[in-house]
């Protein structure tokens, strides 16, 4: 996968594609996808929280697993299987377990309940990991704001290939995500792979503390911010005035979510937190609330830049997140982060600003 631009990171072992609502065709992300797995020799475990294609889609991607598992790649997938929750982040998945089981590889759902595997990654040979926001569905591919991430590290694929183990012994998402987020160096930069619900709390607890640290500027984009200790965090740097704080959230799910709160009197605390922050530099995407049938166009990136550093991967910035099997790679690059701000900037300028009306 070929970085969207020559200086989008400083290491050319890690490459990132940000994808934007009408900026790319679902044909287009499909190929990319298909070439990154071409190149497998010897394995690829997948884990997809939604894997759901329309017939010409299927045909390029299904294909390249069809060859790789042909020429004696030893494939493996995972996919979530849910249970209709009400809580609107993320919407339910559709995985075509149709189209799963017509791989002909070795797959496992894991039962969403109580908590999903909500991950959207790929381990190729043990080398090289793909991961990021994006689910595998045409209107992810498409319609919606994600971030891919490509890194070369045979010592990073270890621990995606643990976290994938767990998994795949246990079916159990909370019994999951018992791999220590180790320092890791790729070409000089420093880099951890976070995964929950194991280390779920130290994650918010992680990038809220990030947050407090910048002396510069703070972009986000998340469906929702609903984790405690990153929406404390961002209060009261919004309220101080001082950091150059902004974002862009999903403007229907953080409408259900304050909807929520305000019936659960148990977390109506966090709604003056809440207002706070989005009373900041934060803009809210009008997408098409969940529904069967309907375009899913949710802003659906899942980034925090810190001054240099990066967050990014599956991880809603929210309470449930926590306790869902998610991934997020923590990233020290200055050339990343300013790519991933300038993508965040680029962003939230399409979108009104955030109005509370739950």
């Amino acid at each position: 996968m070929a970085p969207i631009s020559a200086a989008a990171s400083s290491s050319t072992k890690l490459t990132v594609r940000t994808l934007t609502d009408g900026g790319q065709q679902p044909l287009e992300i499909a190929h990319a996808i298909a070439d990154w797995l071409g190149e497998a020799r010897t394995s690829l475990e997948l884990a997809q929280y939604d894997f759901h294609l329309a017939p010409e889609t299927a045909a390029v991607v299904a294909g390249a697993i069809h060859e790789a598992s042909a020429r004696g790649v030893a494939v493996r997938i995972i996919y979530n299987v849910d249970h209709r929750n009400p809580i609107p982040v993320p919407p339910p998945p559709e995985p075509d377990v149709q189209l799963i089981e017509s791989l002909g590889v070795p797959s496992k759902a894991v039962g969403g309940v109580p908590d999903l595997m909500h991950h959207k990654f790929v381990v190729r040979d043990r080398q090289t990991v793909w991961t990021g926001s994006m689910n595998w569905t045409d209107d992810s591919w498409s319609r919606q704001e994600n971030v891919i991430l490509s890194v070369g590290s045979p010592e990073l694929a270890e621990a995606f290939v643990e976290d994938f183990d767990q998994l795949w012994a246990k079916d159990v998402v909370e019994e999951t995500g018992f791999v220590a987020p180790k320092r890791l160096h790729v070409d000089g930069l420093l880099v951890r792979a976070w995964f929950t619900p194991g280390y779920g709390e130290d994650l918010s607890a992680r990038i809220a503390r990030q947050i407090a640290r910048a002396k510069r500027r703070v972009r986000i984009c998340s469906p929702v911010i609903t984790a405690a200790p990153v929406l404390a965090t961002l209060a009261q740097l919004v309220s101080e005035g001082e950091l150059d704080v902004a974002g862009c959230l999903d403007a229907p799910q953080i409408e259900g979510v304050v909807y929520q709160w305000r019936e659960n009197g148990n977390v109506a605390w966090k709604l003056p937190l809440l207002e706070r922050v989005v009373a900041g530099d934060f803009t809210g995407k009008p997408s098409t609330p969940y529904g069967t049938g309907t375009v899913h166009d949710f802003m659906h990136a899942k980034i925090v830049v810190a001054d240099d550093v990066v967050f990014s991967g599956s991880f809603n910035l929210s309470r449930s997140g926590e306790q869902n099997a998610e991934n997020v790679l923590e990233i020290h690059d200055p050339v990343l982060a300013e790519h991933l701000s300038s993508y965040v900037d680029e962003v939230r300028r399409r979108y009104p600003p955030i109005r509370l009306t739950g």
